[in-house]
């Protein structure tokens, strides 16, 4: 089991960044690869730019915590777990941090390079609100 974390200051307000985060239909606008999205009740089916579509169920869309939690339930892996928190260090500023836990591990280092360019695009939408 593999797991990787990246995190990114970012300078605007913990909900500005949660309010892109927590739309489970929006994922395709800020992370590298992914098409669309369809989302019905807690899950989510992503398309990637290859034209795999991956199931998804979301665990958590937590408002009070900033946590959104999700798992990839393709048969490709044999566990994933998405976690997203938004933490707040200052009224215009807040941590997001983004990890992956994967088994094979070689999926997390993959889904990681797609995690850091997602966090450089949430930072480059919530600045520039």
């Amino acid at each position: 089991m593999a797991t990787i974390r990246y995190e990114e200051r970012i300078q605007a307000p913990a909900d500005a960044v949660w309010a892109i985060v927590s739309k489970a239909d929006s994922i395709h606008e800020w992370f590298p690869g992914i098409t669309s999205c369809t989302v019905e009740g807690d899950h989510r089916t992503i398309h990637v730019a290859t034209g795999i579509s991956m199931p998804e169920r979301i665990i958590a869309n937590d408002r009070l915590q900033r946590r959104f939690a999700y798992q990839i339930e393709s048969p490709l892996f044999q566990m994933h777990l998405g976690t997203i928190d938004v933490i707040e260090l200052a009224p215009d500023e807040c941590l997001c941090v983004y990890s992956t836990t994967a088994v094979p591990d070689v999926f997390a280092l993959t889904i990681a390079g797609g995690s850091r360019g997602a966090l450089t695009e949430i930072r480059r939408l919530a600045e520039g609100r």
